[in-house]
């Protein structure tokens, strides 16, 4: 059945949260003036939205799969594909496929010493494609197994093995610690030590990151780089690895063609795995700098020739984690005047949003938490109910209760007169 309304995800990653001494007794939203998500809410149909399951903490990854209609618990095989996908990688169904971090490592010329001191190379801005063309000059393929490399923004980077006789079930190389440390070596996970691919896998592996380390540690930009003080990226550390999966495309599932205008490589590739339009915004920088009436103005141009935009504003996700009651606010407030601008520009007696963060980043936790996240659904089709305000408490009293991330398109589809009966 063709829609009779364009429908549209509106999400503030991370803006949900919980009640802080400091802000007498209120979450950050409901201590934020946000008009226009309060237009919505009052105006609208609002509950509360699990993104994968109650208590359940989702990632960015996983939430944006399940909102999409995707089950995490069904498809999800890690991160690494839909990282891999972002930066532009080809991925392949049976690949497997890692985030990296291109690192430093102490005194590199000595293999023996696996001391990490920064994990992030001094955050490397610039230059980091002239390590990328090294890595696949030197290391094109390791044991018959073909090795795809590239360079994301700063110090991230991405990697994908192709081959046979190749599995997921291995551990990170990364040692996610901030203080120096000596990088893993990778191995098979519990339960998996006898396996013979995740044997092979973790032994490509750890060839690969040795492998980069004589590949990279006397590279002309690393000299360049401890000539002027700065640490080298002198070694690649996987991390996050995953299988990729097949997952039939968005636009046969829902027969809408969907774009997505996101700032984080992670959920574009998500985007470019399911066959979606990934849209670049100029000035979505992912940041608290980011131009949210440029993503604003951005999703209405979309809706010329799209039927479905999903849109991520980041900013509120760093307050979070931060742990910064101000900075996460005045994220708020920028997804508030992204959508302000939304609702001025686009008519909703044909379109339907639903407003809702991904997950929830307290400001107590600092990170991704397993609360519900509150949502408003406006527009078209929708029968209001008595909340009047957007918030974690104010949308619990509404009409459509506590719902998961994988019963969203199925609302909104219902909404936009999209919905297929089940049964007779």
């Amino acid at each position: 059945m063709a829609a009779k309304a364009r429908m549209l995800i509106f999400l503030g990653d991370g803006m949900a949260g919980r009640p802080l001494p400091e802000l007498d007794g209120r979450t950050t939203l409901e201590a934020t003036d946000t008009p226009s998500f309060d237009r919505v809410a009052s105006e609208g149909a609002c509950g509360m939205l699990n993104p994968i399951s109650p208590g359940v903490a989702a990632g960015s990854d996983t939430a944006h799969m399940a909102i999409l209609g995707y089950e995490p618990y069904e498809y999800y095989r890690g991160r690494g594909p839909f990282e891999a996908k972002g930066v532009g990688l080809e991925v392949n169904a049976g690949d497997v496929a890692f985030r990296c971090n291109f690192a430093t490592v102490e005194n590199g010329e000595v293999l023996e010493n696996r001391a990490v001191i920064d994990r992030r190379a001094g955050r490397i801005k610039e230059r980091t494609d002239e390590l990328r063309q090294t890595i696949n000059q030197q290391i094109p393929e390791i044991d018959g197994v073909k090795v795809l490399f590239k360079e994301s923004v700063e110090h991230r980077c991405a990697l994908v093995l192709r081959g046979e006789g190749l599995d997921e079930h291995i551990t990170d190389v990364d040692p996610h610690a901030e203080e120096p440390t000596d990088y893993h070596e990778c191995k098979p996970l519990p339960g998996y030590e006898e396996d013979e691919a995740a044997k092979r896998t973790a032994r490509i592996v750890n060839q690969f990151v040795e492998r980069s380390r004589k590949a990279l540690n006397g590279h002309p930009l690393n000299q360049a780089r401890e000539a002027d003080d700065l640490k080298p990226a002198n070694i690649i550390l996987p991390r996050g690895v995953g299988t990729a999966v097949e997952l039939e495309p968005f636009a046969e599932r829902y027969k809408l063609s969907g774009a997505l205008i996101v700032e984080v490589d992670l959920v574009r590739g998500l985007g470019l795995y399911l066959g979606m339009d990934v849209v670049t915004c100029e000035g979505a920088t992912g940041g608290d700098d980011t131009d949210e009436l440029a993503i604003a103005a951005s999703v209405v141009s979309t809706f010329e020739d799209h039927d479905f935009v999903l849109a991520n504003i980041k900013a509120p996700d760093l307050g979070g984690h931060d742990g910064n009651v101000e900075q996460k606010i005045a994220a708020i407030q920028k997804v508030d005047r992204a959508l302000g601008y939304v609702l001025d520009n686009m008519d909703f007696d044909r379109a339907v949003v639903i407003l809702a963060a991904d997950h929830a980043t307290p400001i107590s936790v600092r990170d991704h938490s397993g609360d519900p996240v509150p949502a408003a659904f406006f527009g078209y089709g929708v029968t209001p109910d008595d909340v009047q305000s957007y918030g974690e408490r104010a949308c619990a009293q509404g009409y459509l209760g506590h719902f998961c991330g994988s019963d969203v398109m199925s609302i909104l589809g219902n909404y936009a007169g999209a919905g297929e009966k089940y049964g007779a």
